[in-house]
């Protein structure tokens, strides 16, 4: 049997694992689990203190990707710059729809999530829910943004509140 080239990341490459955010490749590893031998891409998630083995072959699958590029970074910045989107809708559908929109690992999404929730100090107070969505977004945008702007996490969770608030 032939095996088949799917090693598309190097170890020390900064990754997206979509349900968990931004995460360095450390090591590329061989397992055998019930007599089948696969490679693992070793993925060390920093702000979770977790450790994630993706098998080779199921990279795309489990959505593994490379950070996003500068232009991505920028189409980001202007949905968070853009007017909220008010949907009538009961808020345990609206969390559904935000929850798939964060684990989808896209930050265009997860911007759109952060615009549609910010509340601005003369808007009411949000619920308890609606604040940890919030957090959560804006936590895995802040880490893909540090990534690609080569920055800290605080620096990049800072510019994207500037952009949000003075809009």
């Amino acid at each position: 049997m032939r095996e088949r080239k799917y090693s598309q990341f190097k170890i020390g490459e900064t990754v997206v694992y979509p349900k968990h955010g931004v995460g360095e490749i450390t090591k590329i590893e061989s397992m055998k689990l019930s007599n089948i031998k696969s490679k693992f891409y070793v993925v060390k998630m920093e702000q979770a203190k977790l450790i994630i083995r993706v098998p080779l072959e199921k990279q795309q699958k489990v959505g593994l990707r490379k950070i996003s590029s500068k232009k991505k970074i920028e189409e980001v910045y202007n949905i968070l710059k853009s007017k909220p989107k008010i949907r009538r809708i009961m808020w345990s559908r609206r969390a559904q729809e935000y929850e798939t929109k964060i684990y989808s690992g896209d930050p265009t999404k997860i911007a759109e999530v952060i615009r549609d929730l910010l509340r601005k100090n003369s808007q009411p107070e949000q619920s308890y829910s609606e604040r940890q969505m919030f957090q959560m977004a804006l936590e895995r945008l802040a880490r893909e943004v540090a990534a690609v702007e080569k920055t800290d996490y605080f620096q990049s969770t800072e510019k994207i509140e500037i952009i949000l608030y003075n809009k």
